[in-house]
């Protein structure tokens, strides 16, 4: 099953630069190990205001539980609210054509 997350993460004040540059990295090491087991499909940035870190994300998981263990495992879960949406298919989907 697909699932539209919108991702949106608050730094806490006060936390070092290095700190938030250290999670990020961790995030995008994690984050590839998530595209290689077939959980993560693909990343948007949608419009941001300034200071604002927000993202989707398509993600693949067999359930919801799932589903969370995955988000969970993703190191700026600390910072971060998910809204997760489920998706399924739609009979006019183009992709579906092409499979």
């Amino acid at each position: 099953m697909e699932y539209l997350v919108t991702m949106t993460t608050h730094v806490p004040d006060g936390t070092s630069e290095q700190a938030v540059e250290d999670i990020r990295a961790r995030e995008a090491a994690r984050s590839r190990e998530l595209v290689a087991q077939g959980h993560l499909l693909r990343l948007w940035r949608p419009p941001l205001q300034p200071g604002e870190w927000r993202t989707l994300g398509l993600f693949a998981a067999d359930d919801s539980g799932q589903l969370e263990e995955v988000l969970a495992s993703m190191p700026l879960r600390v910072w971060r609210t998910d809204e997760i949406t489920p998706l399924s298919p739609h009979p006019n989907d183009p992709n579906a054509a092409r499979s």
